[in-house]
C-alpha cells in the first residue's frame, strides 16, 4: 500500500528526483569518456587512474576545507579564553590593589597589645599580626613578611599564602623567633601582597 503524502512533501519529492535526474544527465558513460579521449588522441587506458587521481585531489581539497574549519574554531577558542584571561588578570590586580593594612601589632603568642621591646635572653617568638581590609573574598592571597636587624639586614623572610578569604576583613600574622645571639637595638618588620608593601612595625631589642 502506498504511503499517502501531504502536499509539502510531494514537493519535497519532485525537487529531490529533479536534482537525482539533473544529476544523472550530467553524468557521462564511461564509454563515452574513453571515446572523448580517442577523439583527443588521448591513451583510454589512463582513465582509471585519471579518476583515482581526481578522487584523492577532492577528498584532499574536502580534508583541507574541514581543517581550515577547524583552525578557525581553534583560533577562535584562543582568542576568547586569552581575552578571559586578560579580564580575570585585571580583575585580580584591581583587588589586590585595594587590599591595605587596618591595623597591625606586635605580639607573643599569646595575643595582646603591640610590643615595642622584648629581652633576647628569653628566646621570644614574636607574631607580627595584621587586620588587612578590602581583602577579595573567595581569593588566597602571597604575603610575604621581612624581619630586619638594626644593620637592615633582612635575617628572615616568611612566604606563605592565605587560607580561601572568607570577609572582607582578614585577619593573619607571621612569626620570628628571637635567639640570644640577636643583635640589639631597633627591629622592624614588614609585611608585603605580592611584593607590594602593606605595613610594617619596629621594635627593641634588649
Amino acid at each position: 500500500m502506498t504511503q499517502r503524502l501531504t502536499q509539502e512533501q510531494l514537493k519535497q519529492i519532485i525537487a529531490e528526483v529533479g536534482q537525482l535526474q539533473q544529476r544523472r544527465d550530467e553524468e557521462i558513460d564511461p564509454e563515452q569518456v574513453k571515446q572523448i579521449l580517442q577523439e583527443l588522441n588521448l591513451p583510454p587506458e589512463l582513465l582509471d587512474e585519471a579518476i583515482t587521481q581526481l578522487y584523492r585531489r577532492e577528498a584532499l581539497k574536502a580534508q583541507r576545507k574541514r581543517n581550515l574549519s577547524i583552525a578557525k574554531v581553534l583560533i577562535g577558542v584562543g582568542v576568547v579564553a586569552i581575552a578571559v584571561t586578560i579580564l580575570f588578570l585585571g580583575q585580580r590586580k584591581s583587588e589586590i590593589a585595594s587590599v591595605s593594612a587596618e591595623q597591625d601589632r606586635i605580639t607573643l603568642a599569646q595575643d595582646g597589645g603591640n610590643l615595642k621591646s622584648v629581652s633576647r635572653q628569653d628566646n621570644p617568638e614574636l607574631f607580627y599580626r595584621v587586620t588587612l581590609k578590602d581583602a577579595p573574598v573567595g581569593e588566597k592571597l602571597n604575603l610575604t613578611c621581612n624581619w630586619s636587624n638594626p644593620n637592615a639586614q633582612v635575617v628572615k623572610e616568611n612566604y606563605y599564602q592565605t587560607k580561601d578569604i572568607t570577609t572582607s576583613v582578614w585577619d593573619t600574622y607571621c612569626r620570628y623567633n628571637i635567639n640570644s645571639t640577636a643583635p640589639t637595638g631597633t627591629w622592624k618588620v614588614e609585611m608585603l601582597l605580592e611584593g607590594r608593601p602593606l605595613s610594617d612595625e619596629t621594635f627593641e631589642v634588649k
